[in-house]
């Protein structure tokens, strides 16, 4: 019985994973200042392609089905070019595995940083993401997997249980859950429930950690104790290097030699509101003189 559970879970897993025709990212990442910018402890949201991920982008109502801890090279994980593996991820069907940043070079991400976390705390983070290496993902579980094929329309208080539906079993792990827990263990908050108590004079915020099972890649996105933070702008930003395909880029010898407003007439020690106020006046005193012309 186990072997013909463990077999048709692994047929599902593999129709899960299988890539979606016609992916393009609406916005990919720039490798180069992704590879610049992100630090140990920063979690690299992902829209996946494939059709595992469009179903956790609907359950959840969100770009991200897909999130991933950079923990700096592992040691004695790298690509065969040598590239080192700087990724803690976990996978339907694999469980969770080490990947290299440039896995996700062609894909539309975004980066979430946790704001003020302490150097030993961000190292206890990723401390423990590396030791669950290996956690699988049981595909034994046909409940687990079943969650992810239903097509019918799910309302919106289901949304999140069905992405926590699991066996509870803390080897067996996704993505969020696997992260989720990193920084349960020094107790930083993503999105805590929140108790108040207290007068009203006296106010105070009790906070409680969430169930693991219950966090989603986008929980990240909107937490407010995460930063989201923009390669591409982070390290400065010059519109004006741009090149646009419909609209060639000027040569700087003649950038700027012609004028947008022809015909425009300076006056020497008047501000630009006052040239304005003194053309438009002139304008329309003309206008009055062929009036009082042509009426007469």
């Amino acid at each position: 019985m186990g072997i013909m559970l463990d077999t048709v879970g692994k047929l599902i897993a593999k129709y899960l994973q299988k890539e979606v025709p016609g992916y393009e990212p609406f916005t990919p990442s720039d490798p180069e200042r992704l590879h610049d910018i992100i630090r140990e402890g920063d979690v690299l949201l992902v829209e996946g392609n494939n059709r595992v991920s469009g179903i956790i982008k609907y359950l959840t109502q969100s770009t991200w089905s897909h999130a991933a801890l950079y923990v700096g090279p592992i040691d004695g994980a790298v690509e065969p070019n040598g590239e080192p593996h700087v990724l803690i991820e976990a996978n339907i069907g694999e469980g969770v595995t080490t990947a290299p940043l440039s896995k996700y070079f062609s894909f539309h991400t975004r980066l979430c940083r946790p704001v003020g976390l302490s150097y030993e705390d961000r190292t206890t983070v990723c401390r423990y993401a590396i030791n669950r290496v290996g956690f699988g993902y049981d595909t034994k579980n046909i409940i687990d997997l079943m969650r992810f094929l239903i097509p019918l329309p799910i309302p919106q208080r289901w949304r999140r249980r069905m992405i926590a539906i699991g066996s509870g079993d803390p080897t067996k792990i996704i993505c969020s859950a696997l992260i989720a827990q990193a920084f349960e263990a020094v107790r930083y908050p993503i999105l805590p429930k929140i108790t108040r108590a207290g007068s009203r004079q006296a106010r105070r915020e009790i906070l409680h950690i969430r169930h693991s099972s219950l966090y989603m890649p986008r929980d990240f996105d909107i937490s407010p104790y995460f930063e989201v933070v923009k390669p591409t702008i982070e390290l400065g930003f010059d519109y004006t290097s741009l090149h646009w395909a419909d609209k060639p880029k000027p040569l700087r010898e003649v950038a700027g030699s012609t004028d947008p407003f022809p015909g425009r007439v300076d006056f020497p020690g008047q501000t630009a509101p006052a040239q304005f106020a003194a053309e438009t006046a002139g304008q329309a005193t003309t206008l009055d003189q062929e009036g009082l012309r042509a009426v007469a």
